[in-house]
């Protein structure tokens, strides 16, 4: 049941609201003026607010402002028989979800609590899925040179600068990027990823800059592509040493001047990207053979992040092990597997050509096929080495 509370100075307000609200099956509570709503709420997790604006002690604007530093923020609805597009505006700027003026329209009402509420309810999703996502996007390790990594990202992140991220295949370049863009003042706007390896030469322009209808054959209507998709927030080029050269000069293009044009176009379209890459090639052989811009490479290449491989680091096999236990358990909805330290090992000793994505799976192959421990024995029947 969801909970309101209603702050107003007027008793027979706060009691035609409750007799409506109530009917409605939503759990009401109220408070006298602005004061003691602040209090309400320091104590009391709301669903939403239900706010006059013109009060004593302290007005509704007020109440709105010092709401937003509480850990438990409800969703906002002010109230006022003197209200102006202005101070809705206002009380909008302040972020409210709504204005509803007095005496309120019964059937707006309603509507607009509905709404409210349908808002918290998607925030408070999002929030667990930011949590779930993070757990799942965890960088484990304790070795130097991830140490090193994460100190990266932590100086870097809140930036805007254009991160050039390398490593061998299956080190975890997308999941630094990621924690970059996590870290980053557009945390909450999109994170884009492209693989330009994945993609035919001959299409890579169409799927980062989009198309008009008509540009080419298979044109069948406007598509809008990566860089616009990304606006205001993070467009990662993962493999972005297998783009083709006239894809490269577009790319530049676009992060010299922030605008791009889709194929077919003549219009130039301004965008806001941060833009992040990732390769395991050597971008600089590749300069020399004229296959990647030397002028592109100076404007990813900002900052530097080199992703260790797993043979580099492996005193922390022990911890990522543990994690994929977990991990794969929760996935399976099983028991997780122990496994033993001759076993920890074992792993240990393993070239790990494959890096991370390679223990990985090896990892759910000894708990698919291992005993409810998982022993040296298994290690060396199952892990292929």
């Amino acid at each position: 049941m969801s909970k309101i509370l209603i702050i107003d100075d007027e008793r027979i307000i706060r009691s035609t609201l409750r007799e409506i609200l109530e009917y409605e099956n939503y759990k009401i509570f109220e408070a006298q003026d602005g004061e003691q709503g602040l209090k309400m709420m320091q104590e009391e997790d709301f669903d939403l607010v239900l706010c006059d604006i013109k009060m004593p002690k302290m007005d509704g604007l007020e109440v709105l402002e010092r709401a937003a530093e509480l850990e438990r923020q409800p969703q906002f609805i002010m109230i006022s028989a003197h209200g102006s597009i202005e101070t809705a505006v206002e009380a909008t700027k302040k972020g409210a979800f709504d204005f509803v003026p007095k005496p309120p329209d019964l059937n707006r009402l309603l509507l607009t609590v509905r709404n409210a509420l349908e808002k918290k309810n998607l925030v408070s999703e999002t929030k667990v899925l930011r949590k779930k996502l993070s757990q799942k996007l965890d960088m484990v390790g304790e070795s130097s040179e991830i140490k090193h990594v994460k100190q990266t990202i932590e100086k870097v992140a809140p930036t805007d600068a254009r991160v050039l991220i390398t490593g061998p295949n299956g080190t975890g370049k997308e999941l630094v990027a990621h924690w970059l863009h996590q870290k980053s003042n557009r945390s909450n706007e999109p994170f884009v990823a492209v693989n330009c390896a994945a993609i035919p030469a001959e299409l890579i322009e169409s799927e980062l800059f989009g198309h008009e209808k008509g540009s080419f054959t298979s044109a069948v209507k406007q598509r809008i592509g990566k860089f616009e998709q990304a606006d205001k927030g993070t467009l990662f080029l993962d493999e972005v040493g297998d783009m083709s050269l006239s894809a490269q000069s577009k790319v530049l293009r676009a992060l010299q001047e922030n605008k791009i044009t889709r194929v077919g176009g003549d219009k130039d379209i301004k965008v806001d990207v941060r833009v992040l890459a990732a390769t395991n090639k050597d971008l600089k052989k590749a300069i020399e053979d004229g296959t990647f811009r030397e002028d592109l490479y100076h404007r990813l290449s900002v900052i530097l992040i080199q992703v260790p491989a797993l043979k580099d680091r492996k005193e922390d096999i022990p911890l990522l092990v543990e994690k994929f236990l977990d991990d794969i358990a929760k996935e399976y909805g099983t028991a997780k597997k122990d496994i033993s330290p001759a076993a920890v090992a074992k792993l240990q000793e393993f070239p790990w050509t494959g890096n991370i994505r390679e223990l990985r799976n090896v990892v759910e192959r000894l708990v698919i096929l291992g005993e409810k421990t998982i022993s040296l024995d298994d290690v060396k029947k199952y892990a292929d080495y």
